[in-house]
């Protein structure tokens, strides 16, 4: 027996209106894209401009976000450019990441394509060992891991007075949890990706494969302090056609370089989404590169999220892959949003 269009539409809303709602998936009804409320005269330039602003005066400690924990290793190197400074970083033999110069300071080899021989750098040009301590000219950074993500702190780059460590945004606490992060390349500045997530307002028209029913329910108001500096939204994780997640989420900055969006009720509250965006240099086109780091911490209370939390290396994948698909349009804003600062588009502010 066949069922039609209105005959299924009434299944659907008979399921919706006895769906529990103390599950986390809901069934939601939406308008069609182009019927959706138009959200530009909340979208305020002034505001977005305001809110990098306040996010840029605050302190770093001239920390740079420079990779996920887990891509540098005990066994290989790994190059990094951060303000078109090269750098290498690898793990001791203690485990604790350690990052220098990416060249080597005999005659310039690319310590990235060294080998690591108990804990130290072997530059395989003339075997060069280097140990992670002052050599000559080749002198180490700083650097922290967080067991999320690795820090360099670069005092020259970032002319800031330095700090001990870098401002990490607080995170899941205890339980069960899964990480994973994407990381991407754009050509704008780290402002222009700030500017990205500070407007939550474009997630449902730019992204309708992923946010719905999104509304703004509190923005900063003119002057705001610390306390009051951030974005609260309601919003629906699409999962499936009409079937998603509603939650509260907020956006904060708590450094010039990081927009956290943290769930504050609902399925997975205190989940966080961490944005950074880590100034690379200029390109070959003299234009500059930006690293967008994105690292998502997820957790829940519910049972079954610490049986999913012990298939993590499986899961990974498909969360970068759902990160990366959203700035890869991100991306193309802040990429947008810097040519037309810069100038490089007719009728830009440049």
């Amino acid at each position: 027996m066949r069922i039609g269009h209105h005959g299924a539409m009434n299944v659907s809303h008979r399921i919706a209106a006895r769906w529990p709602r103390r599950w986390p998936v809901q069934p939601f009804r939406e308008p069609r894209w182009a019927k959706q409320e138009p959200t530009y005269r909340e979208c305020s330039p002034a505001l977005i401009d305001a809110a990098g602003k306040r996010a840029a005066a605050r302190p770093s400690g001239n920390w740079f976000v420079v990779a996920a924990s887990r891509a540098v290793r005990a066994d290989r190197p790994s190059g990094v450019t951060v303000g078109g400074r090269e750098l290498v970083a690898w793990r001791g033999p203690d485990g604790a990441v350690r990052i220098g110069p990416g060249a080597c300071p005999h005659l310039g080899a690319p310590l990235a394509g060294a080998r690591v021989d108990g804990g130290g750098l072997v530059c395989r040009w003339h075997g060069l060992r280097l140990d992670g301590t002052r050599r000559g000219t080749w002198s180490p950074v700083p650097a922290h891991d967080d067991g999320v993500l690795v820090w360099a702190r670069l005092d020259r780059l970032g002319g800031e007075p330095p700090s001990a460590a870098p401002v990490v945004p607080a995170r899941p606490a205890g339980g069960a949890r899964i990480d994973a992060v994407a990381t991407l390349t754009g050509t704008c500045e780290p402002e222009d990706v700030v500017a990205n997530r500070l407007d939550p307002w474009h997630g449902a028209w730019f992204h309708p494969y992923s946010f719905s029913r999104l509304r703004v329910l509190e923005a900063p108001p003119e002057g705001a302090g610390d306390s009051d500096d951030r974005f609260v939204v309601e919003v629906t994780f699409r999962l499936a056609g009409r079937w998603g997640v509603p939650v509260l989420a907020e956006f904060t900055c708590p450094e010039p370089r990081t927009v956290v969006m943290r769930i504050v009720e609902g399925e997975g509250e205190g989940s966080v989404v961490e944005t950074h965006a880590t100034p690379l240099g200029p390109g070959p086109d003299g234009r500059p590169r930006t690293a967008v780091v994105e690292a998502t911490i997820a957790a829940s209370a519910r049972p079954g999220f610490a049986a999913a939390a012990r298939l993590a290396p499986a899961i990974r994948p498909l969360m970068r892959r759902t990160a990366a698909r959203l700035w890869r349009d991100d991306l193309a804003y802040a990429e947008r949003r810097y040519a037309l600062r810069a100038g490089f588009v007719p009728g830009g502010t440049g």
